[in-house]
């Protein structure tokens, strides 16, 4: 599997573990803005990075275009944000995952950018999995039909949220509290805060759009 592992420049102490994407040959990294630093300061090379690098000083600047081999440097008054030009460079490698992190803290109005712009690019792009990681968080989106869910120590616990519309015929298996046949309906958090106890365990649904949230307490 080919992965784009995608960092932008959210608060540096809520990023996801890298550690396990660096002992692979089929990840591509990209930095977004300040990501790109984050990057260089965990030891990463990025393949690329790109972005208006408005938080960036000339001397961050600097380094990152001797350090880097490709640094795209868009306008600052654009239509798109950092993060989605990051996802529009990743597309090039044709990568069967696409995972953000450093977009989740910090100003609530980029977290639902992003939200929206993963939206948008997996509906565009049905074959490529989108994840948002954190320290503490997964989330994905989720199209209709069968998706296996199995444990997870770092982030046990599971709920389920509907996105652009109902969620409709829902069936969880292998979980805490399986359901058969239900509706999550927007606004509904009864489908919050579920576990999973068997070694594999699914969710399915017929139409919507489900937003997947995996959490830990710590």
């Amino acid at each position: 599997m080919r992965t784009a592992v995608i960092c932008a420049g959210g608060p540096i102490d809520e990023l996801a573990n890298f550690e396990p994407f660096r002992i692979s040959e089929h990840v591509i990294f990209i930095g977004a803005d300040k990501g790109a630093i984050y990057l260089l300061k965990e030891g990463i090379q990025p393949n690329v990075a790109v972005g208006d690098f408005d938080s960036l000083s000339q001397g961050e600047l600097s380094e990152l275009k001797e350090r880097v081999e490709s640094v795209i440097v868009a306008p600052a008054e654009k239509n798109e944000t950092d993060t989605d030009l990051a996802i529009a460079e990743s597309l090039h490698y044709n990568p069967d995952h696409i995972l953000l992190t450093g977009v989740t803290g910090g100003r609530l109005d980029h977290f639902m950018a992003v939200l929206n712009s993963v939206y948008r690019f997996q509906k565009n792009n049905p074959s490529i999995q989108f994840t948002i990681r954190n320290k503490w968080n997964e989330m994905k989106l989720l199209t209709p039909g069968i998706t296996p869910l199995t444990k997870d120590q770092q982030f046990p616990f599971v709920s389920f949220f509907a996105f652009q519309g109902s969620v409709e015929h829902v069936t969880l298996t292998g979980m805490k509290y399986n359901v058969c046949d239900e509706l999550i309906e927007m606004g509904n958090s009864r489908f919050t805060s579920n576990e999973v106890l068997d070694e594999h365990g699914s969710i399915s649904f017929t139409s919507g759009i489900c937003l997947l949230i995996r959490s830990s307490d710590q």
